[in-house]
């Protein structure tokens, strides 16, 4: 019987309309709706367990912010900006991140639903044990991307440059890695539930070859 296709993520439509110039800046634990921010900086500031919903980030700063447990429903991000990206434990349901810059970003423990992540440049992605559910990232160069004990259904990385992926120990279904170029690989075990292309699996070969006690010789 023949295998289905690897199905692409399904994201939800992003309208955000009247939206609102706050008067008072955000505190941890604050539920916020309905704003919008520009050219912000929230750099250093604990916002740990906060709530955005139906907000507009454009050309916002977010270095060494503590948004640990922060939740992001229906929010758009422009030209993010953050060195230290610190938001494990994190929410991000129907998001949008246009041209990010982050260099370390710690969302291990994250839940990702509906979120499109697009022509952005990431020095370090940590997902590690996070839920990723419908996530499409396109067009971006990213250093080391880590998704160790990844729950992963529906994923797509697509026109990426990767330096070093990590998939150790994932559970992942639907996860499609064509057209995207990664340089290393550690974990192949976790490539179970991944779509990749005919020229992807010659690079590999030699990686899988070397996981499974193979020698090819002649």
């Amino acid at each position: 019987m023949p295998k289905s296709p690897t199905r692409s993520p399904r994201i939800e439509d992003l309208v955000l309309r009247d939206l609102a110039v706050p008067e008072d800046g955000p505190e941890a634990g604050d539920h916020r709706e309905g704003e919008r921010y520009s050219s912000t900086s929230f750099d250093g500031l604990d916002l740990g367990g906060i709530s955005f919903s139906e907000c507009l980030f454009e050309g916002t700063s977010f270095n060494e912010t503590q948004l640990r447990g922060a939740r992001f429903r229906e929010c758009r991000f422009t030209e993010l900006f953050a060195p230290v990206f610190t938001a494990a434990r994190s929410t991000w349901r129907n998001v949008r991140l246009e041209g990010t810059r982050w260099g370390s970003a710690e969302l291990y423990d994250s839940t990702l639903e509906s979120v499109r992540i697009s022509g952005g440049k990431l020095d370090f992605l940590n997902l590690r044990s996070s839920t990723l559910t419908d996530v499409d990232i396109s067009d971006c160069i990213i250093g080391d991307l880590d998704l160790t004990g990844v729950k992963g259904a529906r994923v797509a990385l697509r026109n990426c440059r990767v330096n070093t992926l990590t998939l150790s120990g994932g559970r992942l279904r639907d996860v499609d890695l064509r057209t995207t170029e990664f340089r290393a690989l550690n974990g192949p075990d976790g490539l179970g539930g991944v779509t990749i292309d005919s020229y992807q699996l010659a690079l590999l070969a030699p990686i899988l070859a070397e996981n499974l006690g193979l020698r090819v010789e002649g």
